[in-house]
């Protein structure tokens, strides 16, 4: 064990740092573009507070394609506008564009979910009092539907960390880049199954600490 250790110590710590750093990046960009196009997906439906027929289609359409896209297709389909984007397809930088392209239509579907699945006569009896459509949005619909937005960006994250382990593919860095370089081309089957190990205890976490705040936010 002490071997293994400080041969691969550094190489892990590396590969969960660079996991966490992919990770935390998208994550936060895809809550920026998934919550309001998740909400907009519900507003703009024909019983939502600002029905638009052809914003929805077009939304709907969008969404459903990504949706269809397994992420390894979707990470080479995309390589052209990365490399004009960001000027690379490798490393960190060069595989955020297609982490956020696939997570966002994802959460989005989620937070979808959660909205419908408040009680309309909360809003409605809200609306009766005269209260704009956007604080009822804002301060109503968001916080009834809190724990199930909650059950979505662990979801949501949970797909984040495997997709960030099938960019390894592509020299991305991270876990999975240790476990496809080091465990499956170079057949050295210890260090890829610690990757694959790491990769199990950080998504029980990340679902632990998802369930207790969902509960919590329940009550």
């Amino acid at each position: 064990m002490s071997n293994f250790i400080a041969e691969w110590g550094n190489t892990i710590v590396n590969g969960l740092s660079d996991t966490l750093t992919m990770t935390i990046i998208t994550l936060i960009i895809t809550i920026i573009i998934g919550v309001p196009l998740g909400i907009l997906l519900v507003e703009t439906n024909a019983n939502g507070m600002y029905p638009n027929a052809t914003l929805h289609a077009t939304l709907e359409t969008i969404v459903n394609i990504l949706r269809s896209l397994p992420f390894i297709i979707l990470l080479f389909l995309i390589l052209p506008i990365t490399r004009l984007l960001v000027g690379t397809t490798i490393g960190i930088r060069g595989v955020i564009l297609p982490l956020v392209v696939y997570c966002a239509p994802f959460l989005a579907r989620l937070i979808e979910s959660s909205i419908l699945d408040v009680d309309p006569g909360i809003i409605e009896a809200y609306q009766s009092m005269g209260i704009s459509n956007y604080k009822i949005i804002s301060r109503v619909l968001l916080r009834e539907a809190r724990s199930g937005i909650i059950r979505g960006l662990t979801l949501a994250t949970i797909g984040l960390i495997g997709a960030t382990a099938m960019a390894g593919l592509v020299g991305a860095g991270g876990l999975g880049d240790i476990a496809y370089q080091y465990g499956f081309q170079r057949y050295q089957p210890d260090i890829m199954y610690t990757s694959i190990v790491i990769l199990i205890v950080l998504v029980q976490i990340i679902q632990t600490i998802g369930n207790v705040v969902s509960r919590r936010l329940t009550k």
